[in-house]
């Protein structure tokens, strides 16, 4: 079959199939590998590059890290701590790879020789890197939360809509078994409409630093580290041993969005997944929330959501709490099978019964005596990565879609970010349609950001 009969076959055969052809099917053949530059190949970065490099028909063709160490570790396929991840045939596939330090250069130098990015770096550095790779037209895979600031989700969003390729948020449970499950019972009905949502998080914050407070004094940049590169877009500040790099970032304002960026996407996942929910109308903190340079070690949030055909009414709260908030006991009902404390779930209340779901864990059922025989539905397995590999090679769309879904779950994450930074302001208003808040329109300005110089992306910053 030549390539364009192929191509017309693929787009033919997909009501979803988008009206540009993504990059793989103009390649040079349909029987080419589907090459791949990744840009963060340690940590989730590189658990990503490895889970995308299972698919038999990819090859790693760029590497890209600020961390000289890091890229030498990515070499060897062993970027992770996940032992069913170190392929020695998959590490082949990215032995040849080109090492950058620098995602411009690589995008730049490797042209058309890449098919698709996969993107794993901080929080902060998330929209410029996602937005100019989709300026050139290249599939994305990237790693929530999709960006830093509220603006930049919409950007990026119009972005991927405007580049007619296949994109994939990092929400790797979306695709999992567990919320499949829950996502079939919802839409089932067996608890009736959904009245009301209950997200708690209480695992141990290791994403908090060593070294709270800044000072004026750097510390010596390793010689493994640009930290010039690093910093990318955000504000120049010292390098600090045990505060930011490799993993301590999140906890700060100026690169990461805390713990609602960390698990609070993967939770709203879910909820937006059961219940096909789009942006909140309204926000606010229960607690004292944050200030300053650092974001609080925990959070309360209350949203509220238009209702949609799975909810009991024109209107659904939905409640968040991480870093110690017990759940009620006397409203969250917990299965007896669960015998042990579960520090992290979701707890769906509907008209006529109850779900409750550990993270990462299967829904049950509850109060259990009221579903004693129930056939549970029966569900697909899937694979988020290379689920994502497959419809870019098919000219479709990936389940986590950026412009249809991971920009809007974004969005109401960086909503309750946006609350937990201004808790004084009570109920925060969203204006959907229009992109601002409008009963605080102060609050307007803290939607985006300016980029430093030399950094600025159209549109963005």
């Amino acid at each position: 079959m030549n390539r364009r009969r192929f191509l017309q076959q693929s787009l033919a055969a997909s009501a979803s199939a988008y009206v540009s052809a993504p990059a793989i099917l103009s390649a040079r053949s349909p029987n080419s590998m589907f090459q791949v530059a990744s840009i963060g190949v340690g940590g989730m970065g590189a658990v990503t590059m490895m889970s995308v490099l299972q698919h038999p028909k990819v090859r790693i063709v760029g590497l890209c890290d600020v961390d000289s160490k890091t890229l030498e570790i990515a070499r060897t396929g062993n970027a992770t701590r996940r032992k069913e991840l170190r392929d020695p045939e998959a590490a082949k596939r990215l032995a040849d790879a080109a090492e950058f330090r620098d995602y411009r250069e690589m995008l730049s130098k490797l042209g058309d020789t890449v098919d698709a990015v996969t993107i794993g770096t901080p929080d902060h550095m998330h929209a410029a890197m996602g937005v100019t790779a989709l300026r050139a037209k290249k599939h994305i895979y990237l790693q929530k939360p999709l960006t830093h600031h509220i603006h930049e989700a919409r950007i990026l969003g119009q972005e991927a809509a405007k580049a007619g390729v296949t994109t994939q948020m990092g929400t790797q449970g979306h695709s999992s078994i567990e919320t499949s499950l829950a996502v079939d019972l919802i839409k089932s009905g067996a608890i009736g409409k959904v009245k009301e949502v209950i997200c708690w998080e209480n695992k141990k914050a290791s994403w908090w630093p060593k070294v709270t407070e800044r000072k004026a004094q750097a510390d010596p940049v390793p010689a493994n580290i640009d930290w010039n590169l690093w910093l990318g877009v955000a504000d120049e500040v010292p390098f600090l041993e045990g505060a930011y790099h490799p993993s301590m970032w999140r906890s700060w304002a100026d690169f990461g969005v805390g713990m609602m960026g960390d698990m609070g996407c993967h939770y709203f996942d879910v909820v937006f997944a059961c219940l096909g929910l789009q942006a909140p109308t309204r926000v606010r903190c229960l607690d004292e929330g944050s200030k300053g340079a650092l974001y609080a070690q925990k959070r309360h949030l209350e949203l509220e959501f238009p209702g949609t055909a799975l909810t009991a009414g024109d209107k659904i709260k939905m409640t968040w709490s991480d870093g110690g908030y017990p759940y009620d006991p006397k409203i969250v009902i917990k299965p007896a099978a669960l015998t042990k404390d579960i520090t992290s779930g979701i707890f769906f209340i509907g008209e006529t019964g109850s779900i409750f779901k550990p993270h990462s864990q299967r829904p049950w059922l509850v109060p259990e005596e009221k579903f004693t025989g129930f056939t549970y539905p029966k569900t697909r397995i899937a694979n988020h990565y290379t689920d994502w590999v497959d419809a870019c090679m098919q000219g479709q769309k990936a389940t986590t879609d950026l412009p249809t879904y991971g920009c809007p779950v974004t969005e109401a994450v960086l909503l309750g970010v946006l609350a937990e930074r201004n808790a004084e302001a009570g109920w925060i208003e969203w204006d959907a349609a229009a992109g601002k808040i409008t009963n605080k329109p102060e609050l307007n300005a803290q939607l985006t950001r300016k980029y430093r110089a030399g950094w600025s992306v159209e549109g963005l910053g």
